[in-house]
């Protein structure tokens, strides 16, 4: 029997063939193939009369299959039908392209049936439904996460036998966490996330392989801030920056003001710092970075600042220049669209140590950049690095000191076990000045009235951002406005004013003059996908439309929303949607009745779940499958794996538990034992 570690392709009823569909699932071994958790399940328990069920809606209807018919071709599809009667009325179920379950079903027998149905009182079929026979009808049937190739019944088969590899003595969680935190076994949580005996069975696998993914994610960030602790940095020392402060044209926060004087005490200790900088929209962040890179200055080291896009990199370049050369301090820019010769000019002075501070992109960790005295390393938008990048641009210096800059606020108890690995500071104070955003949802009927609105600011000399969540139309964005298509229209609706069109797939140049048109007021009315969503600062911009506005999740709409509220002018948020629904209502209202990013994340995690909420973006934690961000089962995680790391700081008492760790973090990228 194939061992739980081996590669999918020995488990019997796979082969290479159909290991190579699992791999597109992130599918390698056969212990993969029991974290695949079901995206939810049909219960069959509880069927209804084909008259009941209301068309275009999944329905669980039973039957006695009467009549298998012949198999048919239309258009290249090949159809198989089946006739089966609910005792009352004889209804049809249709496959496409799918012998496998038409010879599945037998004359004579009785099967419930879930799927979407369709036709007319005189005539009902259901298409493409699931099935079980009917005396299983008790059971929850997990639905998966599917690739071509792939169908529910194979991928069912398949966990059965991978089920069967499960050592039941086998578990990596000490069973003191067990116990404490009153968890069932692991191969119970298998057998019952994916064939669940009740709801009963069915809650406890979930409590217990939610608790294993946060626990081993703790696991992972207690040994990764050991080991970046470990090593010695540059020790600063205190030296007073209160030139810096008093150049500055304008207060700095209490908060900011904090931020600094944390990030200047760890930069003073012999380990190096590695600190979240954690602020919402307009907090400050900037001034913070370039406060503490001033402090490197005048220790005599360089500081080298990565940003994920040349417009953000391009706005912290200005920024940076404006408030350190005065101060004697020298800026550079280095990203993919400058010139050969003016890089290598760039690469050339700062390996000299001429230019005190790099910004950059990802230009920044060539092989070909070296830096003289890398003292301070800052990565914004942290979460659009991968971990080997971050990583990379460190490796320019001896160990030097580490800020990560995140714009996407999380809660502060969740931040502290979510970044577990760094400390953190956090900007909760708007700067003076800044007043918060008016903002309205309105619905599509009114969407003339929002730009007579827009058209009276512009008319007044202010600017304004549109915003579309695609840059072209095809048959799967029907029904969302498309940038480049949507240009057009705004161009002709807004005649009167210059139009601009910003996006993703432009070329470096393109954006660069596009956005120094926009920032000079040469455009009046840019229309942008969301690469608008970080770093812009036009202070005359004071309107934000968002088209289609249901489709981003709350934090990235206060995300766009923060490119305005720059200026003296009073601003606003329209947000504009077609979407009828409670779900949508209820997500726009929440938008529209805050500008606390910390709440609307808050928000935003509660009706999206932590998966989705990091998403694949977050780069450098490990995807979780099951687990949301409970704050109270974080805590017992965090608790459980303080303790565990306590009483054997190696894992050398828990070698499985150590390898699981191992193998979850890989995944991500990161090797937190080496």
């Amino acid at each position: 029997m194939a061992d739980l570690f081996s590669p999918v392709k020995y488990l019997k009823g796979v082969g290479e063939k159909r290991a190579e569909l699992y791999a597109k699932l992130g599918i390698y071994t056969i212990y993969d193939l029991l974290w695949h958790i079901p995206r939810g399940y049909v219960d069959y328990s509880s069927p209804v009369k084909i008259s009941q069920a209301e068309n275009d809606l999944r329905t669980a209807v039973e039957g006695v299959v009467k009549k298998k018919f012949p198999e048919a071709t239309a258009n290249g599809i090949k159809l198989y039908k089946v006739l089966a009667s609910d005792g009352e009325n004889d209804f049809k179920v249709v496959f496409f392209n799918n012998r496998y379950a038409y010879d599945a079903l037998g004359e004579g027998k009785s099967y419930i049936f879930y799927g979407k149905v369709s036709g007319n009182l005189l005539s009902k079929e259901i298409i493409s439904p699931t099935f079980i026979p009917a005396e299983q009808r008790e059971k929850l049937v997990p639905v998966y996460p599917l690739t071509a190739g792939l169908s529910e019944g194979i991928i069912r088969l398949n966990i059965k036998s991978a089920l069967s590899c499960l050592d039941g003595m086998y578990d990596y969680l000490p069973k003191e966490v067990q116990s404490e935190n009153l968890l069932c076994t692991l191969s119970y949580a298998f057998e019952n996330i994916h064939f669940p005996e009740d709801e009963r069975a069915l809650s406890l696998a979930k409590k217990r392989l939610s608790f294993d993914e946060l626990f081993i994610l703790q696991i992972g960030m207690l040994f990764l801030k050991r080991k970046n602790r470990s090593r010695t940095g540059f020790k600063m020392q205190r030296l007073e920056i209160d030139e810096f402060f008093d150049s500055i044209p304008f207060e700095l926060t209490g908060a900011q003001k904090r931020a600094i004087n944390e990030a200047v005490s760890d930069m003073c200790s012999e380990i190096p710092m590695n600190r979240l900088l954690q602020g919402d929209v307009g907090s400050g962040k900037t001034a913070v970075a370039a406060a503490i890179c001033y402090f490197a200055h005048k220790n005599g080291c360089q500081s080298a600042l990565m940003a994920p896009t040349e417009i953000l990199a391009a706005q912290h370049f200005n920024t940076l220049r404006s408030f350190l050369e005065p101060l004697g301090v020298n800026v550079c820019l280095l990203t993919g669209s400058v010139s050969q010769k003016e890089k290598e000019k760039i690469k050339k002075l700062i390996s000299q140590g001429d230019f005190s501070v790099a910004v950059g992109t990802q230009a920044l960790i060539q092989n070909s950049v070296e830096f003289k005295n890398l003292g301070l390393v800052i990565a914004d938008e942290q979460h659009r690095f991968g971990v080997m990048q971050r990583a990379s641009l460190s490796g320019k210096g001896k160990s030097p000191h580490r800020l990560v800059i995140s714009a996407t606020p999380i809660p502060r108890t969740l931040g502290l076990i979510v970044y577990g690995d760094l400390d953190i500071s956090i900007l909760d104070e708007l700067p003076k000045g800044r007043f918060p955003v008016e903002t309205y949802a309105v619905m599509g009927k009114l969407r003339e009235r929002a730009f007579g609105f827009v058209k009276k600011q512009l008319s007044e000399g202010r600017q304004a951002y549109v915003v579309c969540p695609m840059i072209e139309e095809n048959e799967l964005t029907e029904g969302l406005k498309a940038a480049k298509s949507y240009a057009e229209e705004i161009k002709k609706i807004f005649s009167g004013f210059e139009v601009g069109l910003l996006h993703g797939k432009m070329k470096p140049s393109e954006k660069e003059k596009i956005m120094s048109d926009f920032k000079e007021g040469r455009i009046r009315l840019l229309v942008s996908t969301t690469v608008i969503e970080v770093g812009v600062d036009v202070p005359n911009a004071n309107i934000m439309l968002i088209e289609n506005a249901d489709r981003f999740g709350l934090s990235q709409l206060h995300q766009l929303r923060g490119r305005v509220g720059r200026g003296s002018h009073k601003s606003y948020c329209v947000l504009l949607t077609d979407n009828l629904s409670a779900e949508a209502r209820e997500r726009l209202k929440i938008i529209a009745s805050t500008s606390d990013g910390f709440e609307i994340a808050k928000q935003d995690m509660k009706l999206r779940g932590c998966g989705d909420f990091f998403g694949e973006r977050q780069h450098g934690l490990p995807l979780l499958k099951i687990a949301e961000l409970d704050s109270e089962m974080l805590s017992q995680a965090r608790n459980s794996a303080i303790k565990t790391i306590k009483s054997d700081p190696e894992l050398l008492k828990h070698p499985k538990l150590k390898a699981e760790a191992e193998r979850l973090f890989k995944k991500a990228g990161e090797d937190i034992f080496n």
